[in-house]
């Protein structure tokens, strides 16, 4: 299975019938093709709109329904456009219900890294900083290494998008829960074993007892 599908579908699974989420723009976005439409997750994305559906067939896209970055999506029955002042109020106001954003880094206290790389033009921080603040439960969903390096570190050398510990993380290989004692390995990747997960990851892990796969 393509890495990100696994991603995908894993994080699909955490979301409950009825909440409001946001996904963030790149492999996040992913996430709402595996969300039965039966459970009636309201998707919101911060350029104005609650209620994403996912990606349309090829030559039925409309350019004027696309999620944050751009990408097109569909619309569910009920769905609504809102304003960008009326969109950031559910995510300043707490009123989301999860968050599934992309990662640069992640370090040992939760501190998740996503909005920029210094050296590189990035068009702007975008909503990521006021969705860690805000929102419920944050969701990193990232691949577990990049170019051979890993990801999930001691300390993050990329600058923050927040100083709030994030709620999971969800990489291919792993689903890891940042705690007050350090990051706890919950699951393990289809195929994937304790030894692989600890080689691809610089920051220390806890590990208790026999490690389920992951379930989807």
């Amino acid at each position: 299975m393509d890495p990100k599908v696994v991603i995908a579908r894993r994080v699909a699974a955490l979301i409950e019938p009825g909440w409001l989420v946001n996904l963030g723009i790149g492999l996040p976005s992913m996430v709402a093709n595996y969300v039965p439409a039966e459970k009636q997750v309201y998707f919101q994305a911060e350029n104005g709109v609650i209620g994403l559906g996912s990606r349309p067939p090829e030559g039925m896209e409309d350019a004027s329904l696309t999620d944050a970055g751009g990408g097109f999506v569909t619309a569910v029955p009920g769905a609504a456009s809102i304003d960008s002042a009326m969109s950031f109020g559910l995510i300043r106001g707490g009123h989301l219900d999860m968050t599934v954003l992309g990662g640069l880094q992640v370090d040992e206290r939760g501190y998740l890294a996503n909005w920029m790389v210094p050296g590189k033009m990035v068009p702007g921080m975008g909503g990521a900083m006021d969705l860690v603040a805000g929102a419920r439960r944050v969701v990193v969903a990232m691949v577990h290494a990049a170019k051979g390096e890993p990801k999930i570190v001691p300390e993050c050398t990329l600058p923050l998008t927040a100083a709030r510990r994030v709620s999971l993380i969800v990489t291919e290989m792993a689903v890891i829960e940042p705690t007050e004692a350090g990051l706890v390995l919950r699951e393990r990747g289809p195929g994937v074993g304790v030894a692989e997960i600890e080689a691809a990851t610089s920051a220390r892990l806890i590990i208790k007892g026999d490690v389920p796969e992951m379930a989807f």
